[in-house]
């Protein structure tokens, strides 16, 4: 067994929040995967509202640094006009989202591909090949479909996400406290 140092409190307090943020994660990413639309719109919101944030900052941060910086002034007027856009028509932000999302998976079915071929004789080179395969795949779900599609394959796609990292969170914490009890001469 490992015979490291570390400080109790932290362990306790990280397995507390851990268990209860994997929780909150598990529960919002099975919502999103029975509710996708919703969740789509949702994540567009989110980004919307942090683009205007951003370019409010930007537009305080040029006001108070240098008011003449027209790029500056620019720049949030494009952060924040983006973010409004955003809010007030979701749909074609959903879309984006949905496009840049279907140029990552075939990034990632190409990049897998080649992975998998400079392996090829050596164990689990099939394995980069079938991550390949269902990016691959995936992605063409995303075009096929493409603006429409996007509704809900955003959202679906984030709440897979969002309950994944909820399951590795809460197993985290799991361990975190045995760990914590383990190490107890109680």
């Amino acid at each position: 067994m490992w015979n490291y140092p570390y400080e109790k409190d932290l362990i306790k307090r990280f397995s507390k929040h851990a268990t209860m943020a994997g929780i909150v994660f598990i529960v919002l990413g099975i919502v999103g995967m029975l509710f996708p639309a919703f969740l789509s719109i949702a994540t567009v919101y989110l980004i919307g509202w942090l683009f205007v944030f951003g370019g409010v900052l930007i537009g305080y941060f040029t006001y108070v640094t240098d008011r003449g910086e027209w790029l500056g002034w620019l720049k949030t007027f494009i952060f924040v006009m983006t973010g409004l856009l955003l809010v007030i028509h979701p749909l074609p932000g959903i879309a984006a989202i949905g496009l840049l999302l279907a140029i990552y998976l075939l990034m990632d079915a190409f990049g897998s591909s080649a992975i998998a071929f400079s392996l090829k004789p050596g164990k689990g080179w099939w394995l980069w090949l079938l991550n390949a395969l269902f990016s691959l795949i995936l992605a063409i779900i995303f075009i096929v479909g493409w603006p429409f599609s996007s509704v809900w394959l955003v959202g679906l796609f984030i709440g897979i996400s969002l309950f994944f990292d909820g399951v590795l969170l809460l197993s985290m914490g799991r361990f975190m406290k045995d760990m914590d009890r383990s190490d107890d001469p109680d």
